[in-house]
């Protein structure tokens, strides 16, 4: 049996979306100190919706092929939607990942959520400070 899906060998293998946005309306890094993996995400925002979505990450083949996947998972859609992604979603879109390397698609939905809340505060918009994660405090990376 593989380790990893044939999905997740074409995201690591073809990331999708790698790159810099310039004036990115929301920019969002996280990491995790105990693998060493960052990620970094640039979004583009008009009228509520991602027109486009960038990533940087410096991390392992599950990290990779989680932030590309993602980014493809809320690319063209509305913001709303984008705060509800999930870590699960990410790794069923991938087919899967092996239970020690999760914490790459919680990294992805962090990312996303940083950005997100980035572009909020940049816009003054108000939002549930609930709906982010307190990466500082959370733990739950330290699989």
């Amino acid at each position: 049996m593989a380790l990893y899906s044939e999905k997740v060998m074409d995201h690591f293998r073809n990331p999708r979306n790698v790159g810099v946005i310039e004036n990115a309306d929301g920019v969002g890094e996280v990491g995790n100190a105990k693998c060493g993996d960052i990620m970094k995400m640039y979004l583009k925002i008009k009228d509520e919706v991602i027109e486009d979505v960038k990533f940087e990450t410096f991390g392992c083949g599950s990290a990779i092929a989680s932030s590309s996947m993602a980014t493809e998972m809320i690319k063209g859609k509305p913001v709303a939607e984008a705060m509800k992604l999930t870590n699960k979603a990410v790794a069923e879109a991938l087919d899967g990942l092996p239970d020690y390397k999760m914490h790459c698609s919680v990294l992805a939905e962090e990312a996303i959520k940083a950005a997100l809340k980035d572009y909020y505060d940049k816009n003054g918009i108000a939002y549930d400070e609930s709906a982010f994660p307190d990466c500082e405090s959370c733990g739950h990376c330290q699989i």
